[in-house]
């Protein structure tokens, strides 16, 4: 790199921006915000494309969905939301998924299950098709963490999962 410069600065909120996600199908990235809402901007002209709304709360993670078909949301209300890319991010499915925050998500590397991990000390895994709870990993069944999970990482190395949080450990879980 000989020259580090910003191309662009957007300011769409009065908020902050908590996560972004890309979408490189339909050329656009979503970014979610503390004032609840997720906004999708143009990947190519950074134009504001649309505002979506359903969360009561800041919105702390967006993925998209390996196929891109899907962009699933969270955050500070504890609900996992899934929305329909193609149907102009039309509401699919909304799930209390935890007791607090959600503050990752994150899918396997085959796209068949996904993980969600939150302030109340779970990592959850879901199957990426039905959107149907699988495991709960916790303290209390599996030597889990102690604190809030700030983040996940899904290895495609031997399907490694990768925890970070408040605890100050990072754990490496194997999902067979």
């Amino acid at each position: 790199i000989e020259q580090l410069a910003v191309k662009k600065h957007l300011k769409a909120s009065e908020q902050s921006a908590r996560s972004i996600a890309i979408n490189p199908v339909e050329r656009e990235f979503a970014v979610g915000y503390s004032d609840n809402v997720v906004r999708i901007f143009d990947l190519t002209t950074y134009e504001l494309k649309r505002i979506v709304t359903g969360h009561t709360n800041s919105v702390f993670t967006v993925a998209y969905s390996p196929d891109f078909r899907f962009l699933l949301t969270a955050g500070r209300d504890a609900h996992l939301k899934v929305w329909e890319v193609e149907r102009q991010y039309k509401a699919y499915q909304s799930i209390v998924a935890h007791m607090f925050a959600i503050n990752s998500v994150v899918f396997s590397p085959d796209g068949t299950l996904f993980a969600t991990a939150s302030m109340d000390k779970a990592i959850k895994i879901w199957d990426a098709e039905t959107y149907r709870l699988l495991k709960v990993v916790d303290r209390a069944r599996h030597a889990g963490h102690g604190t809030s999970i700030n983040k996940l990482l899904w290895t495609d190395y031997e399907s490694q999962l990768i925890s970070a949080s408040d605890d100050r450990t990072i754990s490496v879980w194997k999902v067979a």
